[in-house]
């Protein structure tokens, strides 16, 4: 009869992993650095393939393996194999990180977004500012001819009341009467309160 050749490692070394894990939930740290030698590699493997970025994969891969080294205890052989327990987790918390880089990016984006969007809706300004101006000259026109020039030259121009005077060759006591009844029509039409 033939003898079976092995290539690679001698299948009768290999370890028994639940017994290392037995061990491991036990806080047996050098069952850990048996099972560590068995699926550092694999976890690295599933990992990279998931992140694919060697820095990134290798911080995953680290977490997995402290995560395993906490959590042996809750390993249940009845449910699969170690390798696949430990796998399972490499690749859920790969998959973690993934997620959470995308969504770091969108937060990020959308914050980049706000920085650059104006702090007050312009288009609204500008409607509400012509709205404005079209209600002011519709109230400007229930006023008298002498009440707008007077409105008009001290507020728009700019003038004191001894210069509207001087301009509309009025007195200066008729001028502040016609502006002060002027100015109560506008309240009264622009609906401001007293």
């Amino acid at each position: 009869m033939k003898e079976a050749v092995h290539i690679g490692k001698n299948p009768s070394a290999e370890p028994d992993l639940q017994d290392l894990m037995g061990s491991v939930a036990l806080g047996d740290q050098q069952a850990f650095a048996g099972l560590y030698d068995v699926v550092a590699g694999p976890v690295i493997g599933v990992v990279r393939r998931v992140l694919r970025d060697q820095a990134q994969s290798e911080e995953v891969a680290q977490e997995v393996l402290v995560e395993v080294w906490r959590s042996a205890a809750r390993y249940r052989h009845d449910r699969g194999s170690v390798i696949n327990w430990v796998l399972t987790l490499a690749h859920q918390r790969a998959v973690d990180r993934v997620r959470s880089v995308e969504a770091s990016a969108a937060r990020e984006h959308k914050a980049a977004l706000l920085d650059h969007s104006p702090e007050y809706d312009e288009v609204t300004e500008q409607v509400e500012a012509r709205l404005e101006r079209e209600q002011v000259r519709r109230c400007l026109r229930t006023l008298t001819e002498l009440q707008r020039e007077s409105v008009t030259l001290a507020y728009y121009r700019g003038m004191t009341y001894r210069e509207v005077a001087e301009s509309l060759a009025l007195p200066l006591g008729t001028v502040k009467t016609r502006l002060r009844d002027g100015l109560i029509r506008l309240r009264d039409c622009l609906g401001v309160a007293a």
